[in-house]
């Protein structure tokens, strides 16, 4: 596999800045991951594709105000993204500055405290909130909502409830898994309605889901690390539903790859812990047959993840047809349900 091969070019229109005018608002793209034919449907139209008895499982991750704005004691500028809180006031971070940021250097942000670089872990930067055992806390109230790249405007108040899935409970994200957003209360209602199982798993999505891969080799990526949890009742869910003859729905590609985490020796356990899970096309899902995802950036892992889901030939043809149609793309744009192909 080589990074060329995830390639496409998308017109910058069809970025979508702001999210759908209501939650449930936006387009479907239903694709059959063994025949390859996309169609065009409705973000609503997902109840007609579940039956009683089937489960779908969600991310109950919730993003947390991750991105901070402040100075260098020695006066230069700097950007803070957290990544991970550890506890006791430390996080992990990346740190924009520009110039190299050193262990012992100390940030003051947001003009209300102040931060001691302890040192690199990796990509990323090891730091203490001094004065401070709830880091969650001071991000709730100095932060910002860490919007991705490539929507160019500042987050604002509506982001706050809109870059966040209706069901977030278990805080811990820089990113959300947006296909999630488009669940409102009254599709979610619908759904257990039908008689369909809602399960969760947590899955704290990481800012390395928008790094670049660097590499044209794909054998030689080293995948960024998110913590996982899927519980118990989860896996007692996802058996029943087996044994009964029903089918498993993910709700985006982190959904996917905290069950897949773990089912990594073969059966479905529930378990937490770091993953480092890279999907490529050839992978053996265990677990699910059914993918909710929005649309995703040219070479990302992301997309290598929905092309081993779906066929890569099916994939490309489907994100053609979607920019035909003009389809709104990335974190706040459409959905596409992927029947899986092959295993």
């Amino acid at each position: 596999m080589r990074l060329d091969d995830f390639d496409y070019e998308l017109p910058q229109e069809l970025i979508a800045q702001v999210p759908a005018g209501e939650r449930g608002g936006s387009r479907l793209l239903h694709l059959d991951g063994k025949t390859g034919v996309p169609a065009d449907r409705q973000f609503r139209d997902i109840l007609d594709f579940v039956a009683p008895g089937d489960v779908v499982v969600v991310n109950d991750t919730r993003v947390i105000k991750a991105r901070l704005l402040g100075r260098k004691q020695t006066g230069g500028r700097v950007e803070v993204m957290v990544e991970r809180v550890l506890g006791g006031g430390e996080v992990l971070a990346q740190i924009g500055a520009n110039h190299p940021t050193r262990a012992g250097a100390v940030l003051v942000l947001a003009d209300a405290f102040e931060v001691t670089v302890l040192g690199r872990e990796r990509e990323f930067f090891r730091l203490r909130f001094e004065g401070c055992e709830d880091a969650y806390a001071l991000l709730e109230r100095h932060g910002s909502v860490p919007l991705p790249m490539y929507i160019t405007r500042a987050a604002g108040e509506m982001d706050a409830e809109r870059y966040q899935t209706a069901y977030a409970r278990e805080r811990g994200a820089v990113a959300a898994p947006t296909a999630g957003l488009h669940f409102d209360k009254s599709i979610l209602e619908s759904l257990r309605g039908r008689g369909v199982s809602l399960e969760y798993v947590t899955l704290h999505v990481g800012a390395g889901t928008f790094q670049p891969v660097r590499v044209q080799d794909l054998g030689q990526h080293e995948m960024h690390s998110e913590w996982y949890d899927v519980p118990q009742a989860t896996v007692d869910a996802i058996e029943g539903v087996r044994k009964k003859g029903g089918r498993v729905l993910a709700v985006g590609t982190t959904t996917l790859r905290a069950l897949e985490s773990a089912a990594a020796g073969g059966d479905l356990k529930p378990g937490r812990g770091d993953t480092r899970l890279f999907v490529l096309p050839g992978y053996r899902f265990r677990v699910v047959e059914r993918l909710l995802t929005n649309f995703h950036l040219p070479k990302s892992t992301l997309l290598m993840l929905v092309s081993a889901f779906g066929g890569m030939d099916n994939i490309r043809r489907a994100y053609r047809h979607a920019i035909g149609e003009r389809y709104r793309f990335y974190s706040y744009g459409d959905a596409m349900l992927i029947e899986r192909a092959g295993n």
